[in-house]
């Protein structure tokens, strides 16, 4: 457990830090907003485009583990989008609610925690879940969401302002354009791949303080916010692991590395991106950001109960 703690305190200080900045007016009221505008359209791009453009797709290339890992997050983005505290919600809070369910924190745990429990070995598959997770749960949901503010009278036409919209997402087009780069076969210049390093490192240390700094300005919470945030955490640290599980050992039939690292990976807290999008869409983030914080505060214990169990 102490390993675990000592992976997510960072987290847990960087959150703090921004709170503590509301608190004692160091930063202003807008600066969550601009700090996540940062990230969205400088720093995750860059991150984005690093992990795809310098990771060989052939080499980490696991159908079955692919299988394995996009199956357990279909049905639970699936579970949390068609929750019954969803209803009458517009597809922006339902597709949020999936991505609050279903997107492992991989950058900030799941490189350490994998190294920590199965070694280097390891690396590359944690490396093709944050690439499943950013290139495909990711770009599910930010479809979703723009296919729910797109006007138009003709489903041509909607069709058409959606695929221009998302052409446009610096959240899409940067991994896309890496993924192009990797198949290309070229050598990022080292310059450049140092500028990525750079302003791609400063995503999720600043999407974590714009957590804090929106904390500590959300109101209390009701019955119905309480309800909802459990039921997403639920579905998180315990559905999306045991849905993995049995699906990397009853369906692909997968070895005990990849099915622990699959499992490991999918029992992970809720990552930043969707309170990145919740912000950028100007949608309300108050259930969000206490999912975040929550599924990481319990994920000590439940991370823990699994390294014990397989060790």
């Amino acid at each position: 457990m102490l390993s675990t703690l000592l992976v997510v305190l960072p987290i847990f200080a960087l959150i703090f830090a921004g709170w503590a900045a509301a608190k004692t007016r160091i930063l202003g009221g807008q600066a969550s907003t601009e700090l996540n505008r940062f990230v969205v359209y400088l720093a995750l791009p860059a991150l984005l485009f690093d992990i795809t453009a310098t990771t060989n797709l052939h080499e980490i290339w696991q159908p079955a583990f692919i299988g394995a890992f996009c199956l357990a997050s279909f049905i639970i983005f699936g579970l949390a989008f068609l929750s019954p505290s969803n209803k009458g919600q517009d597809l922006t809070t339902k597709a949020i609610d999936g991505l609050n369910a279903s997107y492992p924190n991989t950058a900030y745990m799941g490189f350490p925690l994998s190294m920590l429990a199965f070694g280097s070995t390891a690396l590359p598959l944690v490396a093709m879940a944050t690439i499943l997770t950013v290139c495909i749960i990711f770009a599910i949901a930010i479809t979703l969401i723009e296919l729910s503010r797109q006007k138009a009278s003709h489903k041509a036409k909607l069709i058409l302002k959606t695929i221009g919209s998302l052409a446009r997402n610096p959240l899409l087009f940067s991994p896309a354009l890496g993924v192009a780069y990797s198949l290309s076969g070229l050598p990022l210049p080292e310059s450049a791949h140092t500028f990525l390093k750079l302003l791609g490192g400063a995503a999720s240390p600043c999407a974590l303080v714009a957590l804090g700094l929106f904390l500590a300005a959300s109101k209390p919470l009701t019955r119905t916010n309480i309800s909802s945030i459990s039921y997403l955490v639920g579905l998180k640290l315990v559905a999306q692991p045991v849905l993995t599980y049995i699906a990397a050992v009853y369906i692909f039939h997968l070895p005990p590395l990849l099915t622990h690292t699959a499992v490991l990976i999918t029992a992970l807290p809720t990552g930043t991106g969707s309170f990145m999008l919740a912000e950028y869409y100007r949608t309300d983030a108050t259930i969000t950001s206490n999912t975040i914080l929550v599924s990481t505060m319990i994920s000590v214990l439940t991370v823990s109960a699994y390294l014990t169990l397989i060790a």
